[in-house]
């Protein structure tokens, strides 16, 4: 089998030990190369390169946004299978990839995966300890045993995401994370950047159009986009908004038509204590969807997998079932 394990130096967890360990023991069943990356994308560009060589394996060792990278490259010329509307869908563009068909690169590359970061929220949700030495011997054990498990992903704006993508509050937090953080990022960071970001909205809090297939398109101020459960950690905290979202789901949806403080500590309060479904008459939520839209009046913030993309005014989001084969 020939590997490729790509680190990220720059993540919260990751050290030159760490990583000369983890190269040593997957070097005892595997033919690997390692790359450390260099620059944002370097990951992605890493993972193209290997779906394109015919490697049989890609190992991301850094946080969620290094997993993140490696997952868009490897699916970077692949045309999401059963990425169009379904029968009773909205009418909508078919999302195109660059690269055309993927039967031209073969065999998508298998993903391993060993925590680097803060959050690691797709590794968790997958059930990879935290600890890189500990998921380093889960990853060895699921190799030499052929433990693999297919995952669905979502698709939004081109972007492939793991656990959550979103538009609007969610998103203008991450995008101030990003400015303030070094390599470590704590709960502390986050809870300041959503309070600031709820009383201070950069852009301000635009109406969204949430359309959804079925249903009457309906008007909310945040969206929050999920295709695993937990959407997120705090710390050592699951936040719960949809807890039957899964990989063998379609995407989640849990969006608010209002703002009030009495309404964002409900749910906010809900979703850290408990894992039952909300409900409430601000509460806009659908699980298990295939498809999602959502239309902004003016351009509002866009995340996917803890990452600011940019500003956008539409966004569709599909779901793509049995995406990628992940070893766990």
């Amino acid at each position: 089998m020939r590997a490729i394990l790509v680190v990220n130096p720059q993540a919260t967890s990751t050290t030159a030990g760490g990583r000369d360990v983890l190269a040593h023991a997957l070097a005892s069943q595997v033919k690997l190369d390692v790359v450390e990356t260099d620059y944002r994308g370097h990951a992605m560009a890493v993972a193209r390169s290997a779906a394109r060589d015919g490697i049989d394996l890609v190992v991301a060792h850094g946080g969620d946004g290094t997993v993140n990278e490696v997952v868009n490259g490897l699916l970077a010329d692949a045309v999401p299978p059963g990425a169009a509307p379904r029968a009773g869908g909205f009418a909508t563009r078919t999302p195109e990839r660059s690269g055309g068909d993927p039967a031209e690169i073969g065999r998508i590359p298998a993903l391993g995966v060993v925590p680097g970061g803060s959050a690691n929220v797709f590794a968790r949700a997958l059930g990879i300890s935290a600890d890189p030495v500990e998921a380093t011997h889960q990853l060895l054990n699921a190799l030499e045993n052929d433990r693999s498990r297919r995952v669905g992903l979502g698709l939004a704006d081109g972007h492939w995401f793991t656990f959550n993508s979103g538009l609007g509050w969610d998103a203008d937090v991450v995008g101030r994370v990003a400015k303030r953080r070094g390599k470590q990022t704590t709960a502390a960071l986050y809870l300041r950047a959503a309070v600031r970001s709820y009383f201070r909205p950069p852009l301000g809090r635009p109406a969204l159009t949430i359309r959804v297939p079925g249903q009457e398109p309906t008007e909310v101020l945040t969206a929050f986009v999920s295709n695993t459960d937990p959407w997120s950690y705090l710390g050592q905290r699951a936040i719960h908004l949809n807890p039957g979202c899964s990989f063998e789901t379609g995407l989640g949806l849990f969006a608010l038509n209002g703002l009030g403080l009495p309404t964002v500590f409900k749910h906010v309060r809900h979703a850290l204590t408990t894992k039952s479904n909300q409900r409430g008459r601000r509460l806009v939520r659908h699980d298990d969807v295939p498809m999602i839209r959502i239309d902004a009046a003016e351009p509002v913030n866009f995340q996917v997998d803890g990452d600011l993309v940019g500003q956008r005014t539409r966004v569709e989001f599909f779901s793509v079932p049995d995406a990628l084969t992940v070893i766990v």
